[in-house]
């Protein structure tokens, strides 16, 4: 079962694509912690690539989605992208309004679709905390909310699974501090690492890998 990760940095994080395969193909993000899990289960059924652009945006992806995506032939897509839309609006004015973001997000599953059918699609909620990055702005920040809403709404009239993460971080970092799970409000530290990996495979397991979680 071939898993592709599509994202921008929050997949990416600092990973290599000359070493698929290796340790250093998988990130230091929360690709690493799904692919430990998965790995250990099973290193014959599984092969996880990470296919994450550090800075990219919902345009960027579909720009390269045939090369990253379709070209791979995945068995599973996962998608996380959001932040980046609302995050370059505010520094160089070269965001993506949402509606375009919506747009963009239901023609690159739509043609997915039509090019894979057999592909199994998973949607992730692009999140934001007040953080170090995010503060000085976060009201503007704050936009990140309503593509998450796009999103949740693309995967239900897609049917397709969606992992929800806003609401949960909200409430672990109240507990512990934004710091402890998003370093800078935006990307994870350790163990926001793992807790994206944690609700990711809460999904993965119980709507595309049922037979395999039932063992």
């Amino acid at each position: 079962m071939k898993i592709v990760m599509f994202g921008d940095s929050i997949t990416d994080m600092r990973h290599s694509r000359e070493e698929q395969g290796s340790v250093f193909s998988y990130g230091s993000g929360y690709v690493f912690f799904v692919a430990g899990e998965l790995l250990s289960e099973n290193f014959d059924k599984y092969e996880i690539v990470n296919r994450g652009i550090s800075g990219n945006r919902i345009v960027d992806l579909y720009a390269r989605i045939k090369a990253d995506v379709w070209n791979l032939h995945p068995d599973v897509l996962s998608i996380l992208i959001g932040v980046n839309d609302v995050w370059h609006e505010i520094d160089s004015q070269n965001g993506v309004e949402s509606d375009r973001y919506e747009r963009i997000y239901r023609t690159i599953i739509k043609e997915t679709q039509e090019k894979l059918p057999d592909c199994k699609i998973i949607l992730i909620e692009p999140f934001v905390l007040k953080g170090s990055a995010t503060e000085e702005k976060y009201d503007r920040f704050i936009q990140v909310k309503e593509y998450a809403g796009k999103v949740k709404a693309i995967a239900k009239d897609f049917n397709l699974p969606f992992v929800s993460l806003q609401e949960k971080f909200d409430e672990a970092s109240s507990r512990y501090g934004v710091s402890k799970y998003l370093y800078d409000g935006v990307h994870p530290d350790v163990a926001g690492a793992k807790f994206i990996a944690d609700e990711w495979l809460k999904i993965f397991r119980t709507e595309i890998d049922v037979k395999n979680s039932e063992v």
